[in-house]
């Protein structure tokens, strides 16, 4: 059976959980949210896989942009990144990288970037799914009524994420 990667790695938002699958990025996540074991579950099904802690130039790269990413010094990664999902929350991912940083966007929003209004809950579903945080911006997404609603990494990393994009560091 194949292996993933993984680290665990303190930011000042909070533990976080890295993975590798060949050389891409298969996991950014908080290590203490609510999903961890379906996300896990869902990574390893989908990619055959094990977890494995184990250290690798592309953990350790991503590492470097993360803290680039913390001190306002990045605003894009350039880290290749392998989504393990159905094909719906793959194109809920896509269009979430399309958020630009230090802007919000809605999950009506993003239902109609994909053309399907009437979505909005599975946007939010697939959001919440998301496994590869920060990089893949779920934090951007915000309720319609301009409210900081659930975040994997809970409402003040939210808030924290969201206030050093929009203010620095």
């Amino acid at each position: 059976m194949d292996k993933i990667n993984i680290q665990y790695y303190k930011t000042k938002v909070g533990e976080l959980i890295l993975g590798s699958f060949n050389d891409s990025l298969c996991l950014l996540d908080f290590r203490y949210r609510k999903m961890r074991t379906a996300i896990d579950s869902r990574i390893q099904k989908g990619l055959k896989a094990n977890f494995i802690e184990s250290d690798n130039q592309l953990l350790e790269k991503t590492r470097q942009q993360l803290d680039e990413y913390f001190s306002g010094n990045r605003k894009e990664f350039d880290i290749p990144l392998l989504m393990v999902g159905t094909d719906f929350q793959k194109n809920i991912w896509q269009a979430l990288l399309k958020v630009p940083y230090g802007t919000t966007s809605t999950y009506l929003q993003l239902a109609k970037n994909i053309d399907n209004r009437k979505a909005v809950r599975a946007v939010a579903n697939a959001n919440g799914a998301n496994a590869i945080g920060i990089i893949i911006p779920c934090h951007r997404i915000i309720g319609t009524d301009g409210s900081l609603v659930g975040y994997a990494g809970g409402l003040p990393a939210k808030k924290r994420l969201l206030k050093l994009e929009v203010h620095g560091a």
